[in-house]
């Protein structure tokens, strides 16, 4: 039986090792612009995205005009590519932070953001602060489940 407890270990340890293995994730525009943080980082079957904000490359990266609603479907429209270009996906989505320049846009932000999870909520936390990146509004980060 110690024999058994014993080997059943080895291999749980050995596959949690793999599991617990971290990637950092650059997209080539994000190297290239240099940006302080990676894109993504993945551990193991979790991908954990850094925030982003409401930029367009129609926008020559600048955040799309139009206040918090158009800057929040922007911004959940980059978590939406983001995701899928390291091989998850909207309905895969656990948890979402959402950082607000002014806490008294958080309805307007929320009727944008729910349009992106029609099939369940993630948890999610919200607060307001200032100095967003660019003058954004919002900032939302997240972290999903890879398939």
């Amino acid at each position: 039986m110690k024999k058994i407890s014993l080997i059943s270990l080895l291999i749980f340890c050995s596959c949690s090792q793999e599991s617990s293995k971290v990637e950092y994730l650059q997209s080539d525009e994000n190297e290239k612009n240099n940006y302080p943080f990676s894109e993504a980082v993945k551990v193991g079957e979790i991908l954990y995205l850094s925030g982003q904000i409401g930029t367009s490359a129609k926008n020559e990266g600048g955040l799309v005009s139009g206040g918090i609603r158009e800057e929040t479907r922007q911004t959940m429209l980059n978590i939406k590519n983001t995701l899928e270009k390291y091989g998850s996906r909207m309905d895969d989505v656990i948890k979402c932070t959402c950082m607000l320049a002014d806490i008294k846009e958080w309805g307007a932000m929320s009727e944008e953001y729910i349009k992106f999870f029609p099939n369940h909520k993630p948890a999610r936390s919200a607060f307001a602060g200032t100095g967003l990146a660019l003058g954004a509004r919002v900032e939302i980060e997240c972290i999903a489940k890879i398939d």
